[in-house]
This record gives C-alpha cells, sequence and structure tokens, in this order.
C-alpha cells in the first residue's frame, strides 16, 4: 500500500464543493465528470442544476460511511420501480432493489446457492462451455474477443443460473434482458437529473418488463430437467436447502431476473479486459503460462488445481481494479444526512466510483499500470478495492463470479494465447453502470507455447489504462 495520505476536502464553509453545470454531463460521461469534479474538489463533490444534486465520493472513508450506513443510503439501482400491480414492479424485485429488513431476508434465502461448499458443482458447466466455444478456433484465426466473451457468458448464465443449454434461447433472453437493463438505467438516470428522454422512455420501460417477465416465466416452464446431475441456482432456489420452496414464483421472476442482469455482461466485461491486458503485457503472460504449466493437468484441470493458482488471482485482482466492469454506483438517501461538508436532504443522489477509487494514486502506486505483483505486497481494505461493491450489499454472487473467472481464463488460455491485431481501435466506454468494450477487440489466436507481442492500438482505452505500446494524443478518442 502507499503511504500517503488521502487528499483532503479542499471545500470550506464558505466554499462548498458544488460545481454549476448540466446533469447530463455525468449520464454522457461519467468518468471524464468525475475526473474533473475530483481535480476540482478532492474527496467529495456535487455537481447542481436548478437546484437539483448529484453528489460524487472519491475516498475509502467516504466509501464506507455510504455503504456501511445502510439506515440513511438506500440501494436504488432501478430507479423505476413501476406501478405496484406492473411487471416493471416484479422484475425489479430482487436483492439489488432491496433495503432493510426485505434485503436481508432476501439475502439469507439465496445465500446457500453461493457458498463455497457449492462452487465445485458448477465447475464442469464452465469447463464444457468455455471449451465449446473454442472447437472451432485454429491458431492464426481472428477472434473478437469482446463478443466471444459476451456470447460465452451469454451461455454459461443461462446455464448456471437457469439450467438452460439452448444456444439460441439464451441468446434471445439474453439480448432482451440486456435492453432492459439498459433502459433502465437510461430512463432512471433521465428521470434522476429531469431529463425529457425519461418520460419518452417511460411507457417504453414498462412494456418491455412485461415482455422480459413473460420470458422470465415461459423459461422457468421449459428448463430441462437436470437429468444429467447438472446443477443450476435456479433449481436450488426453488427447493431450498431443505428440499421445500421458501420463495414465491413472484419472488423468483424478481431474483431470476436481476441475478442474471448483475451477472452477465459485468463477467463478460472482465474477461474481454483481462484477456486484452494479457495479450498486451506479454511478460505477464509468460509468468502466467509458467503457472499454468506447472500447477495444472494438460487437458482437464480440475476445481482445486484452479482454486490455487495465486498468479492468475493477481491477474484477474488487477484487470478488475485498472477496468472495474463495474465502474460506479449509487445510493439515495432516505433520511437528511451530514456527509463532509456537505447537508443531504433525502431523496439526495450519492454516486460512488469502483474506478475513481481504483485509480487513486493515494492507495496504489501507479495506478494506470497493470502490474498484477503488486498483489503479492498489498491488501487493500474492502473500500480500497470494491469491484463487487462493498459493505451488507456486496454482491452475493461474487464468489461465484470469481470461480468462472478463474476457470474460464485458465480453460481458455491452455488451448491459445492472444496477439491483438496492430493499429486496432479499441473503445472502452460506461454503458449503464458498465465500464465495457464499445468496439471489437480484435486478436489473433496463437498457440499456447506463443507469447504474442504487444502492439500499438488506438481508441479511448488509453484515457483508461497505461499501455505498453502507447500511441500519440492525436490516436486517442474521448472517454
Amino acid at each position: 500500500m502507499s503511504s500517503q495520505s488521502h487528499p483532503r476536502l479542499t471545500a470550506t464553509a464558505e466554499a462548498p464543493p458544488v460545481a454549476q453545470g448540466p446533469l447530463l454531463e455525468f449520464t454522457q460521461g461519467p468518468i471524464a465528470c468525475m475526473r474533473r469534479l475530483q481535480a476540482q474538489f478532492g474527496d467529495i463533490a456535487a455537481l447542481e442544476e436548478d437546484g437539483q444534486r448529484l453528489v460524487f465520493v472519491f475516498s475509502p472513508e467516504l466509501n464506507r460511511k455510504v455503504l456501511a450506513d445502510s439506515n440513511s443510503f438506500h440501494s436504488r439501482f432501478f430507479a423505476v420501480r413501476g406501478g405496484r400491480k406492473s411487471a416493471q414492479r416484479r422484475v425489479t424485485s430482487g436483492l439489488l432493489s432491496q433495503n432493510g429488513e426485505e434485503h436481508r431476508t432476501g439475502r439469507r434465502a439465496m445465500m446457500d446457492v453461493f457458498t463455497k461448499r457449492m462452487l465445485p458443482a458448477y465447475h464442469d458447466t464452465i469447463t464444457q462451455l468455455t471449451s465449446d466455444m473454442m472447437s472451432a478456433w485454429q491458431p492464426g484465426d481472428v477472434q473478437d474477443l469482446n463478443e466471444s466473451m459476451v456470447q460465452l457468458m451469454l451461455r454459461m448464465t443461462n446455464s448456471l443460473l437457469f439450467g438452460i443449454d439452448d444456444q439460441q434461447y439464451s441468446a434471445e433472453l439474453g439480448e432482451k434482458i440486456d435492453h432492459w437493463v439498459r433502459m433502465n438505467h437510461e430512463v432512471g438516470m433521465g428521470a434522476m437529473v429531469a431529463s425529457s428522454q425519461a418520460s419518452d422512455g417511460y411507457d417504453r420501460l414498462l412494456a418491455l418488463a412485461e415482455d422480459v417477465e413473460a420470458s422470465v416465466r415461459e423459461m422457468f416452464g421449459g428448463r430441462r430437467s437436470n437429468a444429467d446431475g447438472r446443477v443450476d441456482i435456479l433449481s436450488l432456489l426453488m427447493r431450498g436447502s431443505d428440499g421445500e420452496q421458501k420463495l414465491t414464483q413472484e419472488q423468483l421472476v424478481g431474483h431470476a431476473t436481476l441475478l442474471f442482469a448483475a451477472a452477465h455482461l459485468t463477467t463478460a466485461h472482465t474477461l474481454s479486459w483481462t484477456l486484452f491486458l494479457l495479450a498486451q503485457h506479454p511478460d505477464v503472460m509468460q509468468e502466467l503460462t509458467q503457472e499454468l504449466t506447472e500447477q495444472t493437468d494438460a487437458d482437464s484441470p480440475s476445481h482445486d488445481q484452479i482454486e490455487s493458482l495465486s498468479y492468475l488471482d493477481q491477474v484477474i485482482h488487477e484487470s478488475m481494479r485498472v477496468l472495474p466492469a463495474s465502474s460506479y454506483s449509487q445510493r439515495v438517501t432516505v433520511q437528511p444526512v451530514q456527509l463532509g461538508p456537505l447537508s443531504l436532504p433525502p431523496l439526495t443522489p450519492v454516486i460512488f466510483s469502483q474506478f475513481m477509487t481504483h485509480h487513486s494514486p493515494a492507495i496504489y502506486d501507479n495506478p494506470e499500470e497493470f502490474r498484477p505483483e503488486r498483489w503479492s505486497s498489498i491488501s487493500p481494505s474492502s473500500y480500497e478495492y470494491l469491484p463487487f461493491g462493498g459493505g451488507a450489499r456486496r454482491c452475493i454472487g461474487a464468489p461465484l463470479a470469481m470461480v468462472e473467472l478463474r476457470t474460464a481464463l485458465t480453460v481458455i488460455l491452455k488451448r491459445f494465447h492472444f496477439e491483438v491485431l496492430p493499429g486496432a481501435t479499441v473503445n472502452g466506454q460506461v454503458v449503464s453502470t458498465m465500464l465495457g468494450p464499445t468496439s471489437t477487440v480484435p486478436a489473433k489466436l496463437l498457440s499456447p507455447n506463443q507469447i504474442g507481442a504487444s502492439t500499438p492500438v488506438v481508441g479511448s482505452i488509453h484515457n483508461l489504462v497505461s499501455l505498453p505500446s502507447a500511441t500519440s494524443d492525436a490516436d486517442r478518442v474521448a472517454a
């Protein structure tokens, strides 16, 4: 850990840390907006337009205050809940939208399926689906890493969560839920900043929620019987730990929809970014290859072997630090709160950012660089490193996500290495709170005994992370 102290709050009582300006500045470019506010004000800032504020916190101490105080700060992952009898209300009624005792009860009901003792049961499914993805790949081919990982996680999420093996059905359901999630954030953030786009999209959002709910209920009735002995999370939730169903059908609809929404693209983006970063850092790829060769079987690494790979864990931790798939999230005050120099009335949105925290030079030396070896000597707190959030609402699926990442990366890298095409445009942008590639990530497939070279690329990726083959400012585009 760096010995530097965290920056002081720069504002005084006479000059509160409030910038006047259009709130849409944040929705149109979250990272650029947060960087500007932090540079101007320090650890806490607000963007205000016509008396309406968005508040931002940038330090571990303030992250802790917001995330640990669930009585004052409520989760509003979906700002638009719809009427009490609407499909939108039902499909948003999962853990991400629950607070207080409702959240504690829901979390307890779901805890068993994500415990460590259940994780080995998912190993074979992850291994098989990852191998299936590569069945037609050949060295010398060019693959879009972004598209490949999105499609892999569509199938994996549907299989692990819902027990669905139909590839076309997986793609259709996944696309529908992803569209609904994106529209939720667009309409919800529009409502938060009083944009006319919010009212324009409200009716379309409600209609899409009805379509999503119908598809999820249809999926409940058309799932495989699990006669092959494979395990999926929905079956476990339906049965409960004692074999009796503890959740109602309506609760299962909400939990299942939000589990998919939270799991699919975040894990896909993490896989894409990790493979891209490994391709651009041959020295890291070389060290990881040595660990995989020495500590895992050639054909089918076991769950226990993969769990023991310490350098792979460092690579994943560093990838999620420098390019966190979940780049920011928000809470809403439900009572008057004093946050640093700001007095916040109820219903004030408060933004905390994994990206901004992970890129703080007060916490991490050379934070813009991808350096997995740093994890051999640092142990950041849960409010300094929070790819899965923090506090009582830390992502319940984090253990499963880590197993998916470790297993998929091991299986992929035992078969292929990658070299990004020279001159490729690689863009990354925050969409619906998630930082992912918004371009192709074209890479040539190499045999596993080859280590590719770091290649020059262009695009907004250079505004997010420092690469060994950095290009000139003229080659960059706005993040």
